[in-house]
């Protein structure tokens, strides 16, 4: 008689044995989503630490008398990679150089004047993410807007609180119209949302800019310059800590959108038919949603949410009048921050943040130490190369797959040892 004892897996009667609550909940968390973001983010670092080192003029000094002084190069490199992402948290966290709190605490509140509108846009692109559209209309939405509330921050003349809310309410009515005409043409022809979205971010473009240059529409009266007005101040987004401080109240507003999204998308009946259609539009059509409908709203949403950063722009950042480039390349970037938020709204805000603190540590960081600000810009697509590709992240962390997810195809037979009794 013979009896089967294998190194893993098979019970002594040569059963494959099941696998335990806890190998199953270990699995889940390391191969899970969050563990992959934050592998994702320490990956791209790394590979930016070698850029740093490899452009770093004193580095390449160092390497002429590598085999005479080894320890030099090294000692090279060290400083540059740690000068450089030192001066990246110094610029984005807690400067140290500075004397007092209150001063040296001013970078955060730089990331988070960054991060504002990137959040919001990022929580815009995630929801319609989430029903299954590709929104990167993210730019149009943003200037048609920043259009409405512009309009309406420098013109009219309204008490100090509600002009502030009718400024904010024009530019989400405006971005999201613009948005739901996508909607509209995916619901009623079918048409791709890319090449809409991509189609309306130029006819966005060209008519603010064209208004921006015709007096009567978005041009301030008097000047020959493509700008608006300044914004009165009854319009204006107040300083969350003062004038010393550049962080407006458009973040608190933020919060409260992001909280609104997670409510829309976990709890709300509406939410419910939105992730059934993204995640099986036929199937939600057989359970009686209307898919056209849920389109429609999506967008909807989506450009209102995106609006807001235009309005956070106009209001609350360049209050001082805005030209054709005020969206910055946010409408873009929300769609790194929604990728690498998972399009889920608390891992948006947390992305959102970090984005932020690259854009203000990336500054300080070409300042203090002269690295380029391109290589922050090869961190941040370093980020999205492997948020797109988990398997490259488990493959290089050895990390396992979740259960529910494709198995890879291995090619080694598991070995059995078979033992003769």
């Amino acid at each position: 008689m013979s009896k089967k004892t294998t190194e893993a897996g098979l019970t002594p009667q040569g059963e494959i044995a099941p696998p335990s609550r806890w190998n199953i909940a270990l699995k889940e968390m390391l191969g899970g989503s969050v563990v992959i973001s934050i592998l994702s983010v320490i990956s791209a670092l790394l590979v930016g630490a070698i850029l740093i080192a490899v452009t770093d003029p004193q580095v390449h000094k160092a390497t002429t008398y590598f085999f005479a002084r080894p320890l030099s190069t090294f000692q090279a490199i060290w400083d540059s990679v740690f000068g450089a992402y030192s001066s990246l948290f110094q610029g984005s966290v807690y400067n140290f150089r500075r004397p007092a709190f209150a001063t040296g605490i001013k970078p955060l509140t730089e990331t988070l004047t960054f991060a504002t509108p990137l959040i919001v846009a990022g929580l815009g692109v995630a929801l319609a993410f989430r029903v299954g559209l590709f929104n990167i209309g993210g730019r149009g939405q943003m200037l048609i807007a920043a259009a409405c509330a512009g309009y309406v921050g420098f013109t009219w003349q309204l008490p100090p609180v509600i002009h502030l809310i009718v400024a904010i309410v024009a530019g989400i009515v405006g971005g999201a119209l613009w948005a739901g005409i996508v909607g509209v043409l995916k619901a009623r022809t079918g048409a791709h949302e890319v090449i809409v979205t991509i189609m309306l971010n130029y006819i966005a473009f060209y008519l603010v800019s064209w208004m921006l240059r015709t007096q009567g529409f978005l041009q301030a009266p008097g000047s020959n310059n493509p700008k608006t007005a300044a914004i009165l101040e009854t319009a204006v987004l107040p300083k969350l800590l003062g004038p010393s401080y550049n962080l407006n109240s458009g973040f608190i507003l933020v919060v409260l959108l992001t909280v609104f999204v997670w409510w829309l998308l976990s709890r709300s009946s509406l939410g419910f038919q939105f992730r059934a259609v993204g995640e099986n539009p036929h199937a939600a059509r057989v359970a009686g949603i209307r898919v056209d409908r849920m389109y429609i709203y999506a967008m909807l949403f989506s450009g209102g949410l995106i609006a807001v950063a235009g309005v956070i722009q106009v209001l609350g950042v360049v209050p001082s009048g805005f030209s054709s480039g005020i969206d910055a390349g946010i409408g873009f970037d929300a769609i790194t921050v929604a990728l690498l938020g998972r399009a889920k709204p608390w891992g948006v805000f947390f992305a959102g943040i970090l984005f932020g603190a690259f854009k203000a540590g990336g500054f300080a960081m070409q300042a203090a130490e002269g690295i380029p600000i391109d290589i922050v810009l090869v961190v941040q697509s370093l980020i999205v190369l492997f948020i797109a590709a988990p398997p490259l992240i488990r493959a290089l962390f050895r990390l396992p797959v979740p259960p529910g997810e494709p198995q890879p195809v291995s090619l080694r037979r598991p070995r059995v040892k078979v033992v003769a009794q």
